[in-house]
């Protein structure tokens, strides 16, 4: 599969990366990319993966990597991928100590590990394990995986979300499925851990609703959201506040404004971001190294960074604003290098300094 790869303003060396300003960093692909993760890894500074988004059986997930010193990015390899990843994501090591992992979500959770043994380190082209809850049973229907979420604390632990209405709680270590409950009353979209917290995730579902777990306790959760009737549109994605585990993002179905849930006071949101989006939001990102900072992504070709430093005062308007090439399908803010965020639209991601 060709792809072509451009930058900006020339090359640079690792430590002007993060002291150059207005850089915009583009990797062009041959079709459509969705789904998008950063390499956690403190060795591999830079480095992203990211699937198709084909209406086939086969898709590709592809890892790349800039070369800060030349402007150019590197490919790491690819590997093909049974219909498009709903989402993927890397292991969080931040000692570089683990295997080199990559996640994947799609009719099954997956497991691609990295090869040490390589230069650069090229990603295998078959998976380490499928990680499947029917496995052994007489179960031959695979009900679809919406998202995932890799616990920060306990990397050994990764959450999933099914349209089934279950969050299945698997052991990356065994390969087996730890527990699973039944979060919501309908499809359940998005499934996150709480930051600070190893044992404590939220989901959001197609019943509209927000809900919040205690894997020490499984048999009770607390609704801290409904969306409001009659039709209580349904809750798409849900993302916590990294450095304030008392809020937590999320978005309803064809709304082009962003909630803030503080988890101390239920039922109303804390704060709305609206007004300033002109399309549905597709993506909302958490600042990884700041608790008053979000950034929101749409159809309009916008990415927008909030201040919400003013709160408990309403937020008016964005602090910033980029406007790319088409709507915007994914955004992620790396935890490695928390100056840069990368945005996806069309057959094009962008990489920018913020």
């Amino acid at each position: 599969m060709a792809a072509s790869h451009t930058t900006s303003e020339g090359s640079m060396s690792e430590e002007q990366a993060d002291e150059c300003s207005n850089e915009i960093y583009q990797y062009d692909h041959s079709t459509t990319i969705y789904s998008m993760g950063w390499s956690q890894r403190p060795d591999q500074p830079f480095r992203l993966a990211f699937g198709t988004f084909i209406e086939d059986y086969t898709n590709k997930v592809s890892v790349i990597k800039l070369q800060a010193s030349t402007g150019t990015w590197l490919d790491c390899g690819s590997f093909d991928h049974p219909y498009p990843p709903t989402k993927l994501g890397w292991i969080p090591d931040h000692t570089a100590t683990r295997p080199d992992l990559i996640a994947t979500t799609g009719d099954y959770l997956r497991l691609w590990e990295v090869s040490p043994d390589s230069d650069p380190p090229m990603v295998k082209q078959k998976p380490k394990c499928i990680l499947d809850s029917n496995k052994g049973s007489d179960v031959k229907f695979c009900a679809p995986l919406t998202s995932f979420d890799w616990n920060q604390i306990n990397t050994n632990i990764i959450g999933t979300s099914s349209i089934d209405t279950t969050c299945t709680i698997w052991d990356v270590e065994t390969e087996q499925a730890k527990t699973q409950v039944i979060a919501h009353d309908k499809e359940v979209y998005d499934i996150g851990f709480q930051s600070n917290h190893a044992e404590i995730f939220a989901s959001v579902g197609a019943d509209g609703s927000l809900r919040i777990f205690d894997l020490r306790i499984l048999d009770q959760s607390t609704i801290l959201y409904e969306t409001p009737g009659p039709y209580n549109p349904p809750l798409l994605r849900l993302a916590w506040n990294q450095k304030d585990e008392h809020f937590i993002a999320t978005m309803s179905m064809d709304s082009s404004g962003c909630l803030i849930l503080d988890t101390r006071f239920p039922s109303r949101p804390a704060a709305e971001l609206l007004g300033h989006h002109t399309g549905v939001l597709n993506a909302v990102s958490w600042a990884p190294h700041s608790p008053c900072h979000i950034c929101t992504a749409a159809e309009d070709s916008q990415a927008l960074i909030w201040d919400l430093s003013p709160f408990p005062d309403p937020i008016d308007r964005p602090a910033l604003a980029y406007t790319a090439g088409a709507e915007i399908n994914q955004l992620q803010w790396s935890t490695l290098q928390p100056s840069w965020i990368a945005i996806a639209f069309g057959t094009q991601m962008q990489m920018l300094r913020v």
